[in-house]
C-alpha cells in the first residue's frame, strides 16, 4: 500500500531518491509563521497546494500581551496573500481538521508537527520541521530514500474496558527502545481491523509517531467509506489493501484481544507497564521514576508519597486533543463516571473536544451534558495539555493523560524555578475510572459499566462553512500582510566556509536528546515567531549555560570576521598550527554533543536556535529521528556521526578544528578528518556525514536553507 502511494507521488530525477510531492500541507500557529516568513524570503508567490493553518497550539495567549493574536493575524493575512486555509483559534486542533477536510485515500499530507499521521484514513501523513514544507510552498520535493516497510497484522477484538491508548503504548514499548521501526513505514493488516471503530483506529495510528516510525497507512474498509461519506467527502474513499504477494521487511502482531489496559510511565510513551502491574506495586515503579527524574529533571520529585493504603493517589486527569479528545473516548467516559463520583478533593478531570464538529455531536448525543453534571471541566479545541500550555499541576504533582507525550515538562513545570510533575499516559477509559474512584488509580477493565449505546454518528460542517476562511487558489498579491512586534525576520546566516573551528558548548551524555530538551515547549512556543528571542531559551531546562557560551562563540566568529582575535581563539588557532590567513577563509561557531539527539517534536527551532545562537553541528553516534537530521541540514547545521564504539571524551570549552571542509562537502566525502583541542593536547578525531545528497550538501555549502534558494535565484552555483 505504501509503495503504491510513494510511487504515485514521486517526481523522478534519475537517482534513487524517492522526490515527493504532497497533496496539501498543514501547519498550527507556532509553526506557520516561521514557514511563510521563511518562504517569503526564499521568493514564495502562491501556495500551490491547499495549505491549512490552524491555531490549536498558541490560541490562549498563555504569555499574555497581543503575542499570539498577532501571529493570528498574520496568518488570515498571509491566507489572503498567498491563497490558504485559515482554521481559526479554538476551532480544531490541527489533525483532525486535516482528518476531517483534508485526508483521501491514497493520499499524503506534510505537516510541521510530528504527529502528523492519517493512515488510518488511508493517508499517508509526514512530520518535518517547517523547512520541509517551504520546500514544497516553492514546488520543491521531500526527498527521502526507499524506506523499509512492517506490516502490522492486527488479530483479535479488545477487551472491556480497553481502549486505542492502551494498544498505543504496548506497542511503543514493544519497539521503541529497540529501534525496531525507526524511520520505516507501518502497514495495518489484518482481520482485528474490521472489529475497530474508526476513532479507535485513529488513536492508535497518531501515537505511531512515538514508536520512531516515519509513517503509517492502514487497509480501509466499509467503515472508512462511511467516514468519509458523513464527513460529506465520499469520493475520497478507495479500498486499499495489501497486495497480493507483498513483501515486507518485518512484521509485529498486535493482538488485541490480549491486550490489557496500561500506562507509560513519566518520562516518554514506551515506558509501558500495564495497570494491573503498576497497582499492584505502585511504588517501586513510582521510586524508579523518581530516581529518572533526578538525572532528566536535574532535581527530585516525590511521587512515593502519593500511595497510600497501598493505593496510588492521582492529581489530574486530561483527555485532550487528536488523541484523546475523539467522540468515543468521551463517549465512554460518560458512560463511566455514571458508576461513581470524582468527588470534591484535590483531583479533577478535563476534557478537550479536537473540533468544533465533533463538541457539536457531543452536545446533541448528551455525552457533554453528563460529563458537566460529573463535574468535569470540558474546555475548548487546544492542544496545550501536550505540550505544557495548559492545566499544568501542582509541583510534584501526578497527572493521567490521554494525551501523545509525557517527556519532562510536557505538562508545563519548570524545574529550574523548583517545580517539577509528572504524566501517566493512559487511556480514556481507565482515567475516567480513576475519576469515578474518587482520585485513586483504577482500571476500567475492572469496572463493570454499560458501554455507550451506538449512535448514528453526524458531521456538522457548519462552523467550518461559516468560519475558516478557505481561500486556496484565490490569493491576492495585492493583500497586506499583517506584523506584530514579535514577528521578527530570520537574521543573516553565514555560509560554511572554507575550514571550521568550534568550540564544545554543551555536552549531553543521556541516552536519547529529545526536542523538548534542546528547545523547550510551553510558554515557549509563544516566541516562535521571534528567532532571536526564542533562541535565549535553548536548552534551558537542560543546560543553562549554554546560551551564554554559545553567543560567546557567535561574537569570535564576528571578531574573526572583522580581523581581531583574542584569548582562547588565538591560543586554539595556534595549538591547530592555523595562520591569520587560515582564519579568513574559515568559519567560527559552537557545536553541541549528544548521543542521539532528536526524539520527539518536529520543531525546526531545536535546530534554528542553536545556528541563530553561534551554532554550526551537531555531534552524536545517531539522530534519533530523521526530521531532526533534516532541520539541522536546512539550518547549515552539519550532521555530524561518530562509529560506535568510538569514544568521544571531551567537555564543554574543549575545541574542534575541520580543516578543507569546503572541498570535503564539495567531493561529498562520508569521512572528514578532524582534530580535538582538549587538555592542552591535540588529537586526531574522524567525523563522519554518511548519506549526505547532493542538494544536503549544497544548503549547508551555502549556509542554510534560505541561502540556498537565494544562491540559486541569484545564478550562483558551486
Amino acid at each position: 500500500m505504501s509503495g503504491a502511494i510513494l510511487r504515485s507521488h514521486h517526481r523522478d530525477r534519475g537517482d534513487a531518491l524517492l522526490h515527493l510531492r504532497f497533496d496539501s500541507l498543514i501547519s498550527h500557529d507556532i509553526t506557520y509563521v516561521g514557514i511563510i516568513q521563511t518562504a517569503m524570503a526564499s521568493g514564495l508567490k502562491s501556495f500551490p497546494v491547499p495549505y491549512a493553518m490552524t491555531n490549536c497550539h498558541n490560541s490562549l495567549c498563555a504569555v499574555g500581551g497581543t503575542i499570539n493574536a498577532d501571529d493570528h493575524a498574520f496568518g488570515l493575512s498571509a491566507a489572503k496573500r498567498f491563497g490558504g486555509i485559515f482554521v481559526p483559534p479554538n476551532m480544531a486542533v490541527i489533525h483532525q481538521y486535516a482528518r476531517e477536510q483534508l485526508a483521501g485515500c491514497g493520499k499524503m499530507i506534510l505537516g510541521s508537527d510530528s504527529h502528523t499521521r492519517y493512515g488510518a484514513l488511508g493517508t499517508m501523513g509526514f512530520g518535518e520541521g517547517g523547512p520541509e514544507l517551504v520546500k514544497q510552498l516553492l514546488g520543491d520535493p521531500y526527498d527521502l530514500n526507499p524506506p523499509e516497510t512492517v506490516l502490522v497484522w492486527v488479530t483479535g477484538k479488545p477487551g472491556h474496558g480497553v481502549g486505542p491508548h492502551d494498544a498505543a503504548i504496548a506497542l511503543c514499548g514493544a519497539v521503541y527502545a529497540n529501534g525496531f521501526v525507526k524511520n520505516k513505514i507501518l502497514e495495518f493488516a489484518g482481520p482485528g481491523i474490521r472489529e475497530l471503530p474508526m476513532d479507535f483506529r485513529i488513536g492508535i495510528d497518531v501515537m505511531t509517531t512515538e514508536t520512531a516510525a516515519l509513517s503509517s497507512v492502514w487497509e480501509t474498509d466499509g467503515k472508512v467509506e462511511e467516514y468519509y461519506s458523513i464527513h460529506g467527502r465520499p469520493e475520497e474513499y478507495r479500498r486499499m489493501s495489501p497486495a497480493e504477494g507483498a513483501y515486507y521487511d518485518s512484521l509485529i502482531r498486535l493482538e488485541l484481544d490480549r491486550l490489557e489496559p496500561m500506562a507509560a510511565l513519566p518520562f516518554h510513551p514506551s515506558e509501558a507497564v500495564t495497570l494491573r502491574e503498576l497497582m499492584a506495586e505502585p511504588g517501586d515503579y513510582l521510586r524508579a521514576v523518581e530516581e529518572r527524574a533526578k538525572v532528566q529533571l536535574g532535581r527530585e520529585i516525590r511521587l512515593t508519597d502519593k500511595v497510600k493504603n497501598g493505593r496510588l493517589y492521582i492529581d489530574q486527569g486530561v483527555i485532550a486533543g487528536c488523541a484523546g479528545g475523539m467522540y468515543d473516548n468521551l463517549a465512554e467516559a460518560a458512560a463511566i463516571l455514571e458508576r461513581g463520583s470524582i468527588g470534591s478533593g484535590a483531583f479533577s478531570l478535563s476534557v478537550y473536544p479536537p473540533s468544533l464538529p465533533v463538541a457539536l455531536e457531543l452536545a446533541e448525543n448528551g455525552v457533554e451534558q453528563a460529563l458537566l453534571e460529573n463535574g468535569v471541566i470540558v474546555k475548548p479545541c487546544f492542544c496545550g495539555p501536550c505540550f505544557g500550555a495548559g492545566d499544568v499541576p501542582v509541583c510534584d504533582g501526578l497527572s493521567i493523560r490521554h494525551t501523545t507525550r509525557n517527556f519532562p515538562n510536557r505538562e508545563g513545570s519548570k524545574p529550574g524555578d523548583g517545580q517539577a510533575a509528572a504524566v501517566l499516559l493512559m487511556d480514556a477509559r481507565s482515567i475516567a475510572a480513576t475519576a469515578a474512584n474518587g482520585g485513586y488509580l483504577a482500571s476500567a477493565a475492572d469496572l463493570d459499566y454499560d458501554e455507550p449505546a451506538q449512535v448514528q454518528r453526524r458531521f456538522d460542517s457548519r462552523p467550518y462553512g461559516k468560519r475558516v476562511y478557505s481561500g486556496y487558489g484565490k490569493g491576492d498579491p495585492a493583500a497586506e500582510l499583517r506584523f506584530g512586534p514579535n514577528i521578527v525576520p530570520w537574521p543573516e546566516i553565514p555560509d560554511c566556509g572554507d575550514s571550521l573551528v568550534m568550540r564544545l558548548c554543551s555536552v549531553l551524555r543521556d541516552a536519547v536528546t529529545t526536542t523538548d530538551e534542546l528547545i523547550p515547549s510551553g510558554e515557549t512556543s509563544s516566541y516562535r515567531s521571534n528567532p532571536l528571542k526564542l533562541a535565549e531559551f535553548a536548552l534551558s531546562r537542560r543546560d543553562p549555560g549554554y546560551v551564554g557560551r554559545s553567543k560567546a562563540c557567535r561574537d569570535a566568529e564576528q571578531a574573526r570576521a572583522e580581523g581581531g582575535l583574542t584569548g582562547d581563539w588565538a591560543d586554539a588557532l595556534k595549538a591547530f598550527g592555523l595562520t591569520r590567513e587560515d582564519a579568513d577563509s574559515a568559519r567560527f561557531g559552537s557545536v553541541i554533543f549528544a548521543n542521539r539527539p532528536g526524539d520527539g517534536s518536529a520543531r525546526e527551532q531545536a535546530a534554528s536556535c542553536q545556528r541563530i545562537l553561534g551554532g554550526c553541528a551537531n555531534i552524536c553516534y545517531a539522530f534519533a529521528t530523521k526530521r531532526y537530521r533534516s532541520n539541522c541540514i536546512n539550518w547549515g547545521m552539519l550532521p555530524f556521526v561518530l562509529e560506535e564504539g568510538v569514544e568521544f571524551p571531551y567537555a564543554d570549552g574543549d575545541f574542534l578544528y575541520v580543516p578543507d571542509l569546503r572541498r570535503s562537502l564539495l567531493e561529498l566525502r562520508e569521512k572528514i578528518p578532524a582534530r580535538v583541542l582538549s587538555g592542552g593536547k591535540v588529537r586526531e578525531i574522524t567525523l563522519n556525514l554518511p548519506g549526505l545528497t547532493e542538494e544536503e550538501r549544497d544548503i549547508l555549502l551555502a549556509g542554510c536553507l534560505m541561502n540556498w534558494y537565494k544562491c540559486r535565484g541569484e545564478g550562483k552555483t558551486e
